[in-house]
């Protein structure tokens, strides 16, 4: 099973593919097959940044075939409403993504990521880069940040869909 979790952005969106082999451990029998980021200019305008994420998305799905696309279920704190609203039109472009290329979508609560990921549904972002590094087996941190929310989506939904 190939999963592409996704951590969306207007600024910068995250993605990590990986696969998992049936009934094997927790941590074994899954691998990385391609992680990064998509960044775009505040300068280029809302439409051509969504459409570079779209884009950029609709490129991996196509090499990789995921089985299936995995993101984080919609959060606004009350102080930041705007930052929600963003992340909302990146998250629209990947739904839109799901659907026109026939890939089921998962959403998944950020408590639950954390919680899949670390044991805690509360856990800090360097813990849930930790244990991410730790799953992976890779020498470093997934930088940025935004990478390792993508594999922690990807890793949660494995690990919960193994239970």
């Amino acid at each position: 099973m190939k999963v592409l979790g996704i951590d969306p952005g207007l600024r910068i969106t995250g993605y990590a593919v990986i696969s998992a082999e049936a009934g094997t451990s927790r941590a074994n029998g899954i691998k990385l097959l391609e992680a990064g980021v998509i960044r775009t200019s505040a300068r280029a305008g809302i439409a051509k940044r969504l459409k570079k994420v779209y884009d950029s998305l609709s490129e991996l799905v196509d090499e990789l075939r995921p089985d299936v696309l995995v993101l984080e279920k919609l959060y606004s704190h009350y102080n930041h409403p705007t930052t929600a609203i963003l992340m909302g039109h990146a998250r629209g472009a990947v739904c839109l993504l799901s659907g026109v290329k026939g890939v089921p979508l998962i959403s998944i609560a950020s408590t639950h990521v954390k919680k899949a990921v670390t044991g805690r549904g509360h856990a800090p972002k360097g813990q849930v880069q930790r244990m991410v590094q730790n799953y992976m087996g890779l020498k470093v941190l997934p930088e940025p940040p935004d990478v390792a929310d993508a594999l922690a989506v990807s890793l949660a939904y494995v690990f919960n869909k193994r239970k």
